[in-house]
């Protein structure tokens, strides 16, 4: 990371070079000669960097940069494509990096250092891979000239013992005058290839033996790529579906991938080649059984890299409606390199249960089964030459019907785990090898209406942050740490609201209390609790209709739709109870107010704000309006409710109203046109609704509206109540019955209706 660091300082020229770097990752990976000229300009801009340096401080940058530049040289000079390819992945991570560290503290510099060492390291072994293969192909030549030479030999031999046996046709004297000659030649001969046949011998053990170093290296090789590199990555896009940041792309995965398929398969040409060699001259030894034990390894990891880049690189909506088109993304990361494309293979895509797919990964026999019937679900795979891609792009499946298997005790349908099953099968070199490859899809939960839609995604939501890599299909705990569910909720609070402001600590503590039942307000009080599942989404709530998780999807719903900006302003508290509320305003002046998320409505928020007890002077109280809901913003926004109500002065702790809220004020109405007035909604709360002594201000003349049920958005915006006290008890707590008929006819005068419809329906 220092190194990209310094580089991004550089100016002029040098800056042109880094650009011109940047633009050649995007359109000319297959040219290798222009990385290494690229290359080499960027390790001469360094050094020209260093060379201007002056001062103490330029000395330091001077050293530091001639270490960058020698570094670059040493680590890239035999493969600048995998630089070109490292600097696109780093630069993206760092973006990711970035955001995460957004709202904490997390070392980026360290880990970014750590990710470019850890790629220096995977480069260096592929170097070093490359620096054997080259080494046996060579010992190969050297054996095949050797064997040639031997053959020929041998076969001089087999020259030589049908002179000697030509002799006995001839006189006696003839015989004896030649015969010793060839003799000698024949022993000379037959001794050679006995020396030589037990060279040839050493020569294919000690090949057999480099083969074996190189095949240990590249299983290794392979394991840092597939079970480390590509297992991260398909945990990091699983953590995406809960709102984590993008998993980046696959290129720099892929080329690694087709690196090791190259190196794979010239192995395996060299191991056939050397077997052929021993198929054509026989010598006895342990080199056939050898030969037989690489060409299996040979074999097994191959296949490994094949069926394990058969990967979805993008997953079908965890959330699946009936009826519904969507669309997926199948990949195989060596395919290019393979030349899989020459022969087009197809993929077609099932859906399966939870116990199907156990069945799948077991090898059990599953007669093809599938769990539902999907339209268009067969795509071919195309090699896309600019990118070197080899995918198939489902666009336009959707899933005609479902079949449920029985449910456990309380599960619900939205609770019932699917997954799409990608298949296909393709051939290698020439009908080789041939290959079945499968993939499942992150786990899907099927609703048929809208309504579920809450539900299932907390069973997904849960899923993806609780799966453990190489489950059984799909396992995940019943119960997880409180701290382990905070971090999962506010990430995907963050996401669906779109905000880089999450939740605080405070917010959790409070969401702790709710799922709880506690009253606690220490956070340290909750770092060793456990959650379960059934607390999560299907436990109501004390006291209310709703879990815990369909409350705080309501918040995130209202959040998204509705309050984002005011969100981000900070302008709404949100996470605070009825108590707290109250705790928090009677400090503050009479027209202190603040925002809060319902306790008891799912996705309301109510405003809480402090005034004079009416019926009690010098006494003050602290009222809570009747919860908005989505419903309410789609009629009048939440500014200019806030702007209707004059009586509310102050955003707690102390912020004038309009310095919040003015700039989302909707613009007053422009004047009558063609004689007709443009009729406006207004918020009124009754007990607090005082005339504007001027009118041309500009603000609204508040009168009652009992009689009139046009201009008010919602019924609930006339229900107001106080929070916690409660002024019909008297001093001593008793029911005060004079005052109590004042309140009820007071109010009965304002609404102008009967006094028992004022007290149905309250809520928090």
């Amino acid at each position: 990371m220092a190194v990209w660091i310094q580089a991004q300082q550089l100016q002029g020229d040098a800056l042109h070079q880094m650009q011109s770097l940047y633009v050649y990752l995007m359109h000319n990976p297959q040219e290798e000669f222009k990385a290494k000229r690229l290359l080499d300009s960027l390790i001469q801009e360094l050094q020209n960097k260093a060379e201007h340096q002056v001062g103490e401080d330029g000395f330091l940058l001077k050293i530091k940069l001639g270490h960058y530049a020698n570094q670059l040289k040493s680590t890239y000079d035999r493969c600048p494509l995998e630089l070109v390819r490292c600097i696109k992945h780093i630069l993206y991570t760092e973006q990711r990096l970035v955001r995460e560290a957004t709202n904490s503290n997390s070392p980026v510099g360290g880990m970014m250092d750590s990710m470019s060492q850890k790629y220096q390291q995977i480069n260096q072994a592929f170097e070093e891979l490359r620096l054997l293969t080259q080494d046996t192909e060579n010992d190969l030549r050297k054996l095949q000239h050797n064997q040639e030479y031997f053959i020929i030999q041998y076969q001089e031999s087999m020259r030589i013992q049908a002179q000697l046996a030509s002799l006995a046709t001839l006189p006696p004297a003839d015989r004896q005058l030649r015969e010793p000659a060839l003799l000698s030649k024949k022993n000379t001969v037959e001794a050679w290839l006995t020396r030589e046949a037990n060279t040839l011998q050493k020569y294919r053990l000690d090949l057999a033996e480099k083969h074996q170093k190189t095949l240990q290296l590249l299983r290794k090789q392979q394991t840092i790529i597939l079970d480390d590199e590509l297992i991260q990555w398909k945990r990091r896009q699983q953590l995406a579906g809960n709102g984590g940041p993008p998993e980046g792309g696959l290129d720099i995965l892929q080329s690694w991938c087709e690196k090791l398929a190259e190196m794979i398969w010239q192995n395996r040409q060299q191991i056939r080649r050397a077997e052929h060699l021993r198929q054509q001259l026989p010598i006895p030894g342990p080199i056939e059984e050898l030969l037989n034990e690489l060409n299996s390894t040979i074999t097994d990891i191959i296949s490994t890299l094949v069926t394990s880049t058969f990967i979805i690189e993008k997953q079908p909506p965890q959330v699946l409606k009936t009826q519904t088109k969507f669309a997926a993304t199948v990949r195989l990361l060596v395919g290019g390199k393979l030349n899989v494309h020459m022969n087009p293979p197809q993929v077609k895509a099932t859906i399966i249960s939870e116990q199907q797919a156990k069945a799948l990964l077991k090898n059990e026999n599953t007669r093809n089964d599938s769990s539902g019937e999907i339209l268009n679900n067969n795509c071919v795979m195309e090699y896309h030459q600019t990118t070197g891609t080899l995918s198939a792009h489902f666009r336009n499946m959707s899933l005609k019907r479902i079949k449920r298997s029985d449910r456990r005790g309380a599960e619900s349908v939205t609770e019932e785990k699917f997954t799409i099953l990608f298949e296909s099968q393709f051939s290698v070199g020439s009908n080789e090898l041939v290959f079945q490859v499968k993939t499942l899809s992150l786990p899907v939960v099927v609703i048929v209406h809208g309504s579920q839609d809450n539900n299932a995604t907390a069973t997904v939501l849960w899923d993806n942050a609780f799966a453990e890599p190489g489950r059984v299909p799909f396992l995940v705990p019943d119960k997880v740490l409180w701290p382990q569910l905070c971090e999962v909720i506010n990430m995907k609070y963050k996401a669906e609201v779109q905000s880089n402001r999450g939740l605080s600590e405070e917010n959790l503590v409070f969401l702790a209390q709710k799922a709880f039942s506690s009253s606690s307000n220490n956070p340290d009080d909750y770092r060793s609790m456990t959650m379960t599942w059934s607390q999560f989404n299907r436990e109501s709530l004390p006291g209310r209709n709703f879990t815990f998780w369909q409350w705080f999807d309501g918040v995130m719903e209202l959040t998204k739709k509705h309050l984002k900006p005011h969100w981000n302003d900070g302008a709404i508290l949100g996470f605070v109870n009825k108590q707290q509320a109250q705790d928090m305003l009677m400090s503050k002046p009479n027209g202190t107010f603040l925002l809060r998320f319902s306790d008891s409505e799912i996705g309301g928020i109510t405003i809480a704000w402090v005034a004079e007890n009416p019926n009690k002077a010098g006494e003050r109280m602290v009222w809570n309006l009747m919860p908005y809901t989505t419903k309410d913003f789609t009629i009048r926004s939440l500014a200019d409710r806030i702007s209707d109500l004059n009586h509310l002065l102050f955003l707690y702790p102390d912020r004038p109203k309009d310095e919040v809220f003015s700039k989302y004020y909707t613009p007053p109405l422009s004047k009558a046109v063609d004689g007709y007035v443009k009729p406006q909604i207004k918020q009124v709360v009754p007990e607090f609704a005082t005339a504007n002594p001027d009118p041309a201000s500009g603000n609204p003349t508040y009168m009652d509206q009992g009689a009139s049920p046009a201009p008010v958005s919602h019924p609930h915006t006339y229900g107001i109540y106080p929070a916690m006290g409660d002024s019909m008890l008297d001093a001593d707590g008793d029911f005060d019955l004079d005052d109590t008929m004042d309140v009820a006819r007071h109010v009965e005068e304002l609404l102008r209706r009967p006094v028992e419809s004022q007290w149905s329906g309250q809520q928090s």
